[in-house]
């Protein structure tokens, strides 16, 4: 689990980022599980857009997606989800105690 300090930290380093998937009416599907898992081996935090046709709730997406690549969720702001997974080959973040 993180704490609320690495949160705010990771939140930090994504500012910047841009959403690099999106869950539109077809909501979580597994290959998209298995696409950003992939993507956070190579990038350790994204963010994910919910599109205005996505018939689940943001939150539940979030969920789904975090317990399907095994992620946290840093954050849920707006239709934007943000994850984190620390990276087990290509490790960049060093998150604060």
């Amino acid at each position: 689990m993180l704490t609320g300090k690495q949160k705010r930290f990771l939140r930090a380093q994504a500012h910047h980022l841009k959403p690099i998937f999106q869950v539109g009416k077809g909501g979580v599907t597994e290959a998209m599980t298995e696409q950003i898992a992939a993507a956070l081996e190579a990038r350790e935090l994204l963010k994910v857009s919910v599109l205005q046709n996505c018939e689940e709730d943001r939150c539940i997406v979030a969920e789904q997606l975090a317990a399907g690549t095994g992620a946290e969720v840093v954050q849920v702001i707006g239709n934007t989800i943000v994850l984190y997974k620390e990276s087990k080959e290509h490790k960049q973040i060093v998150l604060p105690d």
